[in-house]
């Protein structure tokens, strides 16, 4: 149990929700920051396990009051936009303080493949995706996720499988600072695409170049190497919290763990 983790997670939580206003219901016995702040350690010791993570806690006494697992359910699920807040915060004070960030792309399946056509929370030919890296298909999502040096997430986006890495290049551009440079693998090459964030955006793109195309500069290369690495650091910390391995009954449930996992990410990094 990370007991700085526990502590950093729910004093942020508590005071973003004081900040604006918000106030637990007199009737719960547990607080709403308490809530959220046990589906954050469930997302990195736990492995998502909802109710390990609750029952735990409240064996150790870290929680005020009673929750029992349905209606901290209830709970967490009208608390949800919390999160998004809270990462957006975060992912704007931790874009301020760097100017070298690295992009890449994590398959987040909804299930296995072969039970696609009778999945009930995602569905079409757009959620059928294949990883280069490990040469197998997968059917679900698709992470895309900037961070600092420092493994921080300061960008995210989740599409569909089947859609190419370009396409939310632009949207996770804009939240860089002018003059960033942002570091990515082959699959974001693109010319065009380079020219017109440099010009619109003053962000500096540089991909690792295909065999076929002229090589970065020497001090590109050798920073494109430090940033990839940090980047797969990342995913491979996502994979071990199980991010990968997300169960959950609706798109909503599922998008609320992915959330409190890269809530977990910010906050184990930039410690």
């Amino acid at each position: 149990m990370n007991d700085t983790l526990m502590v950093t997670t729910f004093v942020l939580l508590d005071d973003l929700m004081q900040g604006h206003g918000h106030r637990t219901d007199v009737r719960a016995a547990a607080s709403d920051s308490e809530v959220l702040t046990v589906a954050v350690i469930a997302a990195a010791p736990f492995g998502n396990h909802h109710e390990r993570a609750l029952c735990v806690l409240r064996a150790l006494g870290y929680l005020s009051g009673a929750l029992s697992l349905s209606r901290f359910n209830r709970r967490l699920h009208a608390l949800a936009p919390w999160f998004t807040l809270a990462l957006d915060l975060g992912c704007e004070v931790f874009a301020r303080d760097s100017t070298a960030f690295t992009l890449d792309s994590l398959p987040v399946p909804v299930c296995k493949r072969v039970r696609a056509s009778r999945c009930t929370k995602v569905r079409g030919a757009q959620f059928y995706g294949y990883c280069v890296a490990k040469e197998e298909k997968f059917f679900g999502w698709r992470l895309h996720l900037v961070c600092t040096g420092a493994g921080v997430p300061v960008g995210f986006d989740l599409l569909p499988a089947s859609l190419h890495d370009l396409n939310p290049v632009y949207d996770l551009a804009q939240c860089l600072p002018t003059g960033a440079t942002l570091y990515a693998d082959k699959a974001y090459n693109s010319g065009n695409d380079e020219a017109w964030l440099e010009g619109e955006w003053g962000v500096h793109l540089v991909p690792i170049r295909k065999r076929n195309m002229t090589v970065n500069r020497e001090e590109e290369g050798k920073a494109l190497r430090h940033h990839r690495a940090v980047i797969e650091g990342v995913n491979s910390q996502l994979v071990a919290w199980g991010v990968q391995r997300l169960h959950a009954r609706t798109c909503a449930g599922f998008a609320i763990k992915l959330l409190a996992s890269l809530l977990a990410l910010v906050v184990v990094n930039a410690l």
